[in-house]
């Protein structure tokens, strides 16, 4: 998603002060919550992307364990390769314009998934053996097995990976809205454009703090999920 940089006007010295966040965030309402918007699904859908690859290769590496190595330095290596130099790589690789918008979302789930393999190659590696003797002795099926055995137990590394790569993603589509891709990031490039010799402390400030809020909000509500879904801990811990 792209999006022009509107050249507003500061409105003096007072509005270029730090604290004016609030009264820049209600001046441009709508188009500050189409950032934040844009933001969140760009810092949660790769992700969901990403878990949906990372689940069958992570088995794979748990499963076979002369594949783990292997597999845990290429998704390694894939995580070490800067935003910025992902950003423009993709489009020629994937023969796209150099602004699709959808280049973001693929660099995105490409971080995701890197750091997603491995989190669950461990998390179902975390499974006792004996565990998995008594599913296989009172009949389960493999793939019974891996979805009311396997998986369930593993959702605590899981989801606590899934905190990791949100929170992350936050921090990396920021970057991406300071090349020309609509969201949180455009604040940052909005107070670059606004300076006249001294920063514009506004936008960039409301840019901060909207990024933080989402990343607590949606680190929140995976650890609401943990909770939901292994409510068996609870018990446990009981």
């Amino acid at each position: 998603m792209t999006g022009a940089i509107v050249p507003y006007a500061a409105d003096g010295a007072a509005s270029s002060s730090p604290w004016a966040f609030f009264s820049y965030f209600l001046d441009h309402f709508s188009q500050d919550v189409g950032w934040l918007w844009a933001h969140t699904w760009l810092s949660v859908v790769p992700v969901a992307v990403g878990l949906l690859f990372a689940l069958p290769l992570g088995w794979l590496a748990r499963r076979y364990k002369i594949v783990y190595p292997s597999m845990m330095t290429v998704t390694g290596l894939l995580y070490t390769i800067p935003s910025i130099a992902l950003f423009v790589l993709i489009p020629p690789i994937l023969g796209l314009d150099s602004l699709n918008p959808i280049q973001v979302p693929i660099a995105l789930t490409v971080y995701s998934l890197a750091l997603l393999v491995r989190v669950v190659a461990d998390g179902l590696g975390s499974v006792s053996e004996d565990t998995l003797q008594a599913a296989t002795a009172i009949g389960f099926t493999r793939l019974q097995r891996f979805f009311r055995v396997e998986l369930p137990i593993a959702v605590p590394v899981i989801t606590a990976g899934l905190r990791v790569a949100v929170v992350a993603n936050v921090s990396i589509v920021a970057v991406a809205g300071t090349i020309g891709f609509a969201n949180l990031g455009s604040l940052f490039d909005q107070g670059y454009h606004l300076s006249t010799g001294t920063p514009y402390y506004p936008p960039i400030v409301l840019g901060i703090l909207l990024c933080v809020l989402l990343a607590l909000v949606l680190d929140l509500a995976l650890l609401g999920l943990d909770r939901a879904l292994t409510p068996w801990r609870k018990a446990a811990r009981s």
